[in-house]
């Protein structure tokens, strides 16, 4: 009976290379900025009396039903961003890794609005905690776009197709 060749007709596609160690840790961090992400919204899940009392600062004027409408809005807010920055961090490791070039660009976007972020909570937030959670999730994207924008880096995302 004729088997035919499963081969045939199909090209190899471009050689992957293993990302190169810069990659490997830029990715690692981004899981790191991940965790980071979480274990700021268990503190301030855990710490609700503390945004409680700097609400109460900020609003004296409020009435317990405003206060506690303010606190819940405070905290709902923390709960969907940590989840969307956990994902972003999840989903922009995985396509680093991988050797995505939109997704190393995608970096850079995502700093630059972490940056801008960076400023409003040093303006805005009072808490000592904030400010720092911030500032160091800030120094994990930049060490992640700085090791993703290395000259080894580039050349390893250069090998593929800039959009797949």
């Amino acid at each position: 009976m004729y088997e035919p060749d499963r081969t045939l007709g199909q090209l190899p596609g471009p050689q992957r290379t293993p990302p190169p160690r810069p990659v490997q840790n830029a990715v690692k961090l981004m899981y790191a900025g991940a965790a980071i992400e979480l274990i700021a919204l268990v503190v301030a899940l855990i710490t609700q009396n503390s945004i409680k009392s700097a609400l109460r600062t900020i609003h004296p004027h409020y009435t317990a039903a405003q206060l506690h409408s303010a606190v819940t809005m405070q905290i709902t807010s923390l709960v969907i961003g940590a989840a969307v920055a956990t994902a972003l961090w999840l989903w922009m490791a995985w396509a680093n890794g991988r050797g995505y070039n939109w997704a190393r660009i995608l970096s850079a976007v995502f700093f630059g609005i972490s940056s801008l972020d960076l400023v409003i909570t040093f303006a805005a937030v009072r808490a000592p905690g904030g400010i720092i959670v911030s500032f160091a999730i800030w120094l994990v994207g930049l060490g992640a776009i700085v090791l993703l924008f290395s000259r080894e880096s580039s050349a390893f995302f250069r090998q593929l197709p800039a959009f797949r």
